[in-house]
């Protein structure tokens, strides 16, 4: 027999409706969840701001010419055992980073300087799927032991703009931010970590030659290798994801709804490499994606890559094919 999931909705909070390539291709599942109750907690300097996102689902069997009966039952998406805490959850890559955690049901710790940013992005989301703390990785003195309590993976996805912008707004420079803030989060966090994601660039080992040295006129390229060869000398085990020039987004006005349709036009295909040898465009979504997908494939430890999409079919969200492109590039090295 084939089955087809329903989930009822709960009104003012629609996903995107998705299939997983996990189940057999004759499993859709068509999902329009909603929200329930929202919880807010404070203390003198955290906020924890969510609403459980909840799946109340009912299965229909569909006859197929071999069935000979029917089943109702409710079920609910497989939770994870990682807890992700995630740097720069609300700029461009983050956000998307954040969204398809929580579509995967992935719980989720975000650490904000303004944490109204992620009700305004996420929706309302309950602690147990998605926390969010006040801090600046900028001021050690946020980063107490508190931050990374339970924590088994990080995605740092912080950053600003190359040259001068209102964003260098507060002293929010690359050196500050590059280096300085990442510097600040890998010195608070555990050696019991699983694995830290940095996303960095491509071209930091080069910002001393044309085009980048132009990039560089104001540090960022330097002040992102820095950033990198701390955590390479850490002791932490890492991933580092070097992108090329960022395109798609940032959805920085709109809602969780928009960031789980949103597409990367037509370029899907993935080009992954390492040496630093990359030069292209690739789309946030297609970073977003890499970096979830490093966390799971135990060979990415310790390595550095670079990413750019091109036109063309991609590896969408295959574990499989996101492993043949990691392994792939180590080859190519």
């Amino acid at each position: 027999m084939a089955c087809k999931l329903f989930f009822t909705p709960i009104p003012d909070f629609p996903l995107a409706r998705r299939k997983f390539s996990k189940f057999p291709q004759r499993i859709s599942l068509n999902i329009s969840p909603g929200y329930c109750s929202f919880k807010f907690l404070s203390s003198s300097r955290r906020v924890f701001s969510s609403s459980l996102v909840v799946h109340a689902a009912k299965e229909e069997v569909i006859q197929s010419p071999n069935s000979v009966s029917t089943l109702d039952s409710k079920t609910t998406l497989p939770s994870s055992s990682k807890l992700v805490l995630v740097v720069g959850g609300t700029g461009g890559v983050g956000q998307l980073v954040v969204a398809s955690l929580l579509d995967r049901n992935i719980k989720s710790r975000l650490l904000l300087r303004d944490p109204e940013k992620a009700t305004a992005l996420f929706g309302k989301q309950d602690e147990e799927t998605l926390q969010v703390l006040k801090g600046d990785t900028r001021n050690p003195e946020d980063l107490d032991p508190s931050i990374s309590e339970g924590v088994t993976h990080v995605i740092c996805c912080t950053g600003t703009t190359a040259f001068p912008s209102k964003r260098w707004d507060g002293d929010n420079t690359p050196e500050r931010v590059d280096w300085e803030g990442v510097r600040n989060l890998v010195s608070a966090l555990p050696l019991s970590l699983k694995r830290i994601i940095l996303v960095s660039s491509v071209g930091v080992t080069k910002f001393n030659e044309l085009p980048w040295s132009i990039m560089n006129l104001f540090g960022v390229l330097k002040y992102k290798k820095m950033g990198e060869d701390f955590v390479r000398q850490s002791g932490l085990p890492f991933t580092i994801i070097r992108p090329g020039r960022l395109t798609d987004g940032p959805y920085t006005s709109y809602d969780l709804n928009t960031l789980l349709k949103a597409t990367a036009g037509q370029r899907h295909a993935v080009l992954i490499d390492q040496g630093d040898k990359l030069v292209g465009e690739v789309s946030r979504l297609v970073v977003a994606e890499a970096c979830i997908q490093a966390l799971d494939i135990e060979f990415t430890e310790g390595q550095i890559y670079e990413i750019n999409s091109v036109e063309g079919d991609g590896p969408g969200s295959d574990p499989r094919k996101w492993r043949d492109l990691f392994k792939a590039a180590e080859a190519q090295d």
